[in-house]
């Protein structure tokens, strides 16, 4: 009764698949879980391959196969051969989704279809013996083939996609995994009912279980079961593929949630940096002011007493006035050398005068007078003019490592390399003491202040910071700054910039 609605049947069965095959392709590319883009390769030839053989049967039945009528059995063949290669490519799908490791998968993907095109050719074997002419062989060949391929793929693709479902759920993506559910009661139907209710042939027991007993207890062709069962799942499979999107969304949320919370650690340090940065403003006036009382205000005024005994004591005699003088020749020496190194820890003076290599060797001098520490300084590449932000910067850095491997370090020597690239500059301040290990450095709880110093110092002029240290093999700090083109090399090369 329903004969005349089978082309149309036909097409909507194989459209199904087919828009099902084209989703996949599309979404593929977007998913980022390997094991679910290899699983849904086969699953998209399927939609192509058995949708391509439903055409062909609604093809057929319109009468409009080119030699239809004169090469019959050549078609049967063709729409044999799609059959069964769709069906082996749903198995391979299923062993993907149930394989966990992806050495397995892809060992077990193959395996099982080829073990399945084992058995069905093997039986094809045997079965011609028993069905010489052509025709009848080619009947029992399509039932064959639904029988040992169909049937067992289909299920093979509801158990994966069961798997898959617990997946999702663990993942804690429950909308797909009921998609996914759907999808696998959709593939059990169409492989238990569809399949076995094949046409009529003489191989049991589809000359008692076929497409007319169907019809006699339903009231609808099982071609149509077919076709809403491929419709459910297509619908289903197009939404399970959604996650793929689902996933990216949650991947950048992700990311941009790291970037938020890596924004506000920098600023909650920045705005740390600046209370520091006054307070060691601060700190730097009070030593100043008390160095210059302890220091040079004491020696001045020794120097003005001297100078009172000094008239004093030229009426009574000229050689203890020469001793006084030669005293107080002695204190404004010591003042000067103390007021040189004031001034030389606020702004080096050479750093403006000779350059950065030459500052960075006249430090390194000065340090080796006051620790026990052998300090070298190399420089390497062509030297060429920096802007005073990016020397200060630089000399700054060099100085605030220095400092750390004396207080911290215990080490005995220590190289300063100064860097001149294509790039950019950079200078690399390297130890031999006892290291420690950086990931025990909580910037959220306890900043290692000097460190971060280093950090911003570069940042600011759009460089880089590198740490490396390990316990027991010393420690490197490398800051790379790259050139500009809008700084002002020459003009101010020689205006001093306070660090």
């Amino acid at each position: 009764m329903l004969q005349p609605y089978f082309p149309l049947i036909f097409f909507f069965y194989g459209l199904a698949f087919y828009s099902m095959g084209l989703a996949i392709l599309l979404e593929l590319g977007h998913g980022k879980d390997m094991r679910l883009r290899h699983a849904f390769r086969p699953l998209a030839v399927f939609g192509f391959l058995h949708g391509s053989h439903e055409w062909l049967e609604m093809l057929d039945d319109l009468n409009m196969l080119p030699g239809q009528f004169s090469i019959p059995i050549i078609w049967e063949m063709v729409r044999l051969a799609i059959l069964a290669f769709s069906f082996l490519s749903l198995a391979a799908f299923g062993m993907f989704l149930l394989s966990r490791r992806e050495r397995l998968q892809q060992r077990l993907s193959l395996l099982v279809p080829l073990a399945m095109v084992g058995i069905w050719g093997l039986g094809l074997f045997v079965l011609r013996a028993y069905f010489p002419l052509a025709a009848d062989l080619l009947h029992v060949a399509n039932t064959w083939s639904r029988y040992v391929l169909g049937m067992p793929a289909a299920l093979l693709a509801s158990a994966g996609l069961i798997a898959q479902q617990r997946e999702f759920r663990q993942a804690g993506m429950a909308q797909f995994g009921r998609d996914s559910l759907w999808a696998a009661i959709a593939f059990a139907w169409y492989g238990l009912i569809g399949q076995m209710f094949t046409h009529a042939s003489s191989l049991p027991p589809s000359n008692v279980i076929n497409e007319d007993l169907f019809l006699q207890w339903f009231g609808f062709p099982v071609q149509l079961l077919r076709a809403t069962t491929a419709i459910v799942a297509a619908i289903f499979i197009m939404r399970v593929l959604r996650a793929f999107e689902v996933e990216i969304q949650r991947q950048i949320a992700a990311l941009q949630a790291a970037r938020l919370e890596e924004a506000e650690r920098r600023e909650a340090l920045r705005g740390e940096m600046l209370r520091r940065i006054v307070s060691a403003q601060e700190a730097e006036r009070q030593r100043i002011a008390r160095e210059l009382h302890d220091e040079t205000g004491q020696a001045l005024t020794a120097i003005g007493l001297g100078l009172r005994g000094i008239s004093t004591n030229l009426s009574q005699g000229g050689e203890r006035s020469v001793n006084n003088l030669r005293r107080l020749e002695r204190l404004v020496e010591s003042s000067l050398v103390e007021l040189q190194h004031l001034i030389a820890d606020l702004r080096p003076s050479h750093l403006d005068d000779l350059g950065l290599a030459a500052t960075l060797r006249w430090y390194a001098g000065e340090l080796q007078d006051r620790v026990p520490l052998q300090v070298t300084v190399e420089v390497a590449g062509e030297a060429r003019p920096l802007p005073s932000e990016v020397k200060t910067t630089l000399f700054r850095v060099v100085q605030e490592a220095l400092t750390n491997v004396v207080k911290h370090a215990h080490a005995q020597t220590a190289c300063v390399q100064l860097t001149f690239g294509e790039r950019g500059v950079s200078v690399q301040v390297q130890d031999d003491g006892m290291g420690f290990v950086p990931a025990k450095l909580n910037p959220a709880s306890r900043p290692s202040w000097g460190l971060v110093g280093m950090e911003e110092r570069a940042a600011l002029l759009g460089g880089q910071f590198t740490l490396d240290a390990k316990p027991g093999l010393g420690t490197r700090v490398e800051v790379f700054i790259p050139y500009h083109v809008n700084f002002k090399e020459a003009e101010n090369e020689d205006k001093p910039v306070a660090g």
